[in-house]
């Protein structure tokens, strides 16, 4: 772990940086000045030195899609092989932000700097924000020195970017990384083609809960809408309607044809183990990959991060299985 120097500030939007407006809360620009001007009332915070970026528009981070990720990736890349950045702190809302820190995670493999990401519940300015707290607290923290990879700042902790979960709506305490069982081969060499100087394309990826009643047409219905990869919440241990003879014949039909199936638990601190019941292995028949214990917004990001390098089905699921920043394995 080195010590941040120079420190590339890239602001996308968010609650951090919002100001009021006639319909409530917006994105608002101008947040370099603000910050800037907390900083000198602030004192001596010991912070490194700074430049700001802004993406445009900022947004609500509701909005955020593959496109203002693939946008982060180039202004990080600006800051660090141009500029000499040899830190990222990004600022952008919490409502996305474990989604943004999973891509990011994939989406930067091989960065040989830190990448933190932060935001607020409160905008900047409120009372009793904690919008200040955690832009300097990650600036510090950079200062002080993180290890390369992606992680997020949020009240007082970091935390590592492919295992954060928002778990609370309204606290400051909001995000947080649950005990998951995380077991996996670790890659013992990342290929070129998911290097983070890989162009990435924008890819088609679905999320699907399994639940009481669904039906094969609905399923049928998503797959056929030309999606490249389907990420099916199972319950539990990686289980689903095993005995629904046509919903497992529309899943094993999609996979013959290319579409990527993985399976993610429905559970807060589950696992995917499709051996454990025969509903389980009914589901890997058909062709489903395990993502172990990854959270939704880790296996969303990997499956992106492949996909969008151009990886054929195979490779992708190859992929997938390993461990590669951590987010399958302690």
């Amino acid at each position: 772990m080195s010590a941040c120097e120079k420190l590339l500030l890239l602001y996308t939007g968010g609650t951090i940086g919002m100001q009021q407006s006639a319909d409530g809360l917006a994105p608002a620009s101008g947040f370099e000045a603000r910050v800037r001007a907390q900083q000198a009332q602030a004192g001596d915070l010991h912070l490194p030195n700074w430049c700001f970026r802004e993406l445009l528009p900022p947004i609500d981070s509701a909005n955020m899609s593959q496109s203002n990720w693939l946008a982060m990736v180039a202004a990080i890349r600006t800051g660090i092989e141009q500029d000499g950045c040899d830190g990222v702190l990004v600022l952008q809302g919490t409502d996305t932000l474990a989604y943004s820190a999973a891509a990011l995670s994939f989406l930067l493999l091989g960065l040989p700097v830190p990448v933190v990401l932060t935001g607020a519940m409160l905008p900047a300015g409120a009372e009793g924000s904690d919008a200040w707290a955690n832009l300097f607290g990650a600036m510090q923290a950079l200062h002080q020195g993180t290890a390369q990879g992606v992680q997020v700042y949020f009240n007082g902790a970091l935390m590592h970017g492919a295992r954060v979960s928002k778990l609370q709506s309204d606290a400051f305490d909001a995000f947080t990384v649950l005990p998951r069982q995380r077991v996996a081969e670790r890659a013992t060499q990342l290929p070129d083609a998911i290097n983070y100087r890989v162009q990435r394309q924008p890819v088609n990826i679905a999320v699907l809960p399994f639940y009481p009643g669904i039906q094969a047409s609905h399923v049928s219905a998503l797959l056929n809408s030309g999606v490249q990869a389907l990420l099916l919440e199972c319950y539990g241990s990686g289980t689903g309607p095993s005995d629904n003879a046509e919903l497992l014949a529309t899943l094993k039909a999609a996979h013959e044809r290319g579409v990527v199936l993985a399976a993610i638990s429905q559970c807060p601190q589950g696992h995917v183990e499709f051996g454990v019941y025969a509903a389980g292995s009914q589901l890997r028949n058909a062709g489903l990959i395990s993502a172990g214990g990854m959270t939704r917004e880790a296996a969303l990001g990997k499956l992106f991060c492949l996909l969008g390098a151009g990886l054929p089905p195979a490779e992708v699921e190859h992929w997938f299985a390993l461990d590669l920043c951590g987010e399958r394995a302690e």
